[in-house]
């Protein structure tokens, strides 16, 4: 009997994951126009977060869609930011685009391939990022742990770098043209929510 209830909880866990992991659909049209927005602040009062001095370097938010989710534990980098969100805006929040490119992500990168480009590279690059994102408390954590692949998602936080007593330190890209090592946006999340309706 123990062995059938354990078996049924077993089988019910892992349809309650698949269900709550799945891709969310959409027909093909852009679904987020705008790019991300920056905004210059300055010189910005440091703050401690998980024994690092964290230094906001641009006001930070966007409107985007969630082409891939990545999740750490493991590393320094993981004690700010547990996970990384592949994201999508103009033509990369388009299904017709997407359907013809394949997206992961790996050791704090995203990849992308396709047997025939569906838009030129250039466009790829510039309406698409990697962003290593750092929850500013345990309830926008939550909220970022729930993000699927397909949501569409609103944030509002702060560009930043952190900086450890030993001296290690992650700087956040500031420009959105970028590529390869280092073009990753660090992100301080303050706020996150998902867009319940399409455009």
């Amino acid at each position: 009997m123990l062995k059938r209830l354990l078996f049924v909880v077993v089988i019910a866990y892992g349809a309650y994951a698949t269900y709550n992991t799945r891709s969310v659909e959409h027909d093909p049209g852009v679904l987020v126009t705008d790019a991300p927005i920056q905004r210059d602040i300055g010189t910005a009062a440091p703050f401690t977060l998980n024994g690092y001095r964290v230094t906001p370097l641009a006001e930070f938010s966007l409107e985007a869609r969630v082409l891939g989710t990545e999740r750490y534990s493991l590393g320094r980098e993981a004690d700010l930011s547990p996970v990384d969100l592949a994201l999508g805006w103009g033509p990369m929040s388009d299904s017709a685009v997407l359907s013809q490119i394949s997206i992961s992500q790996s050791g704090r990168f995203y990849h992308w391939s396709a047997a025939r480009l569906p838009i030129p590279i250039q466009a790829i690059s510039r309406h698409s990022a990697n962003m290593h994102m750092v929850p500013a408390d345990s309830s926008v954590e939550a909220e970022l742990r729930s993000v699927r692949e397909g949501d569409i998602i609103h944030l509002d936080g702060y560009l930043i770098r952190a900086d450890a007593p030993d001296g290690w330190h992650w700087v956040s890209s500031l420009t959105r043209d970028d590529t390869g090592n280092g073009a990753c946006e660090l992100v301080w999340i303050k706020t996150i929510n998902r867009r319940t309706t399409t455009l």
